[in-house]
This record gives C-alpha cells, sequence and structure tokens, in this order.
C-alpha cells in the first residue's frame, strides 16, 4: 500500500502542506495558510504548513494529529485506512471527503483489494 496515502484515501503526495514540507518551499507554506485561511475562515500561518502525511511518522497539520475524525477513528480501529473499513459506504465521517473527491473513493477500494476485502 501506498505510505502516503491517507486514512481517508487522499494522496498525501499531492497536499500543498506535504509539498511544502518536502521541498522545504516557504513560498508555498505562506500561499497555503493565505488560501487555507480563507477557505476555513480560520488563522493559519505559514508556520503551520507542516506535514509528512497523514499515515507517516514525523511532523503533521495540527488539524490532522489532533482533530480529525477520520484519522482518529481508523487509528481505533486499528485499521491502515477507511478502505479496510466494512462501513466504508456508508460512512458519514469520510463521507464529505469521498463525495468530493472521487479519487480518494477509488484508492480507498484499490487498498481494499488488495487485502482481499471486496
Amino acid at each position: 500500500m501506498k505510505e502516503l496515502l491517507a486514512f481517508c484515501g487522499l494522496d498525501c503526495e499531492q497536499c500543498d502542506a506535504y509539498i511544502a514540507t518536502a521541498n522545504n518551499d516557504d513560498a508555498l507554506r505562506e500561499k497555503t495558510a493565505k488560501a487555507w485561511s480563507e477557505l476555513y475562515n480560520s488563522p493559519i500561518k505559514p508556520e503551520h504548513i507542516n506535514c509528512e502525511g497523514c499515515r507517516a511518522d514525523g511532523v503533521k497539520l495540527i488539524y490532522c494529529e489532533k482533530y480529525c475524525e477520520i484519522r482518529q477513528c481508523a487509528l481505533k480501529k486499528n485499521m491502515n485506512n477507511c478502505g479496510e473499513c466494512q462501513e466504508l459506504e456508508e460512512c458519514k465521517t469520510v463521507g464529505a471527503i469521498i463525495e468530493n473527491n472521487p479519487d480518494a473513493l477509488k484508492n480507498l477500494k484499490a487498498c481494499a483489494t488488495v487485502h482481499g476485502q471486496t
């Protein structure tokens, strides 16, 4: 399974926070902080934009580390990601991600197939 696939099925390698961290790109941190502050109506600063991936060891965005219900649920259930969960299709917790990003569902289903859970 791809190490940089988040619990929700999003590809961490496509995330601006991951890219900024991997490349130590302060300009991208600045741009991402500004965009996310507006999008989430929350004061996000460039120094908050550091993440090595949802499931990887290392630094994570504070939201992902402490508040993401999807991540907390998967950790509690001791799952690599939501693709291993029998409730994936009807889960309201991961539902918003899947609804807004069809690739996330494809990624999770691919993981389930690899683990013989289809």
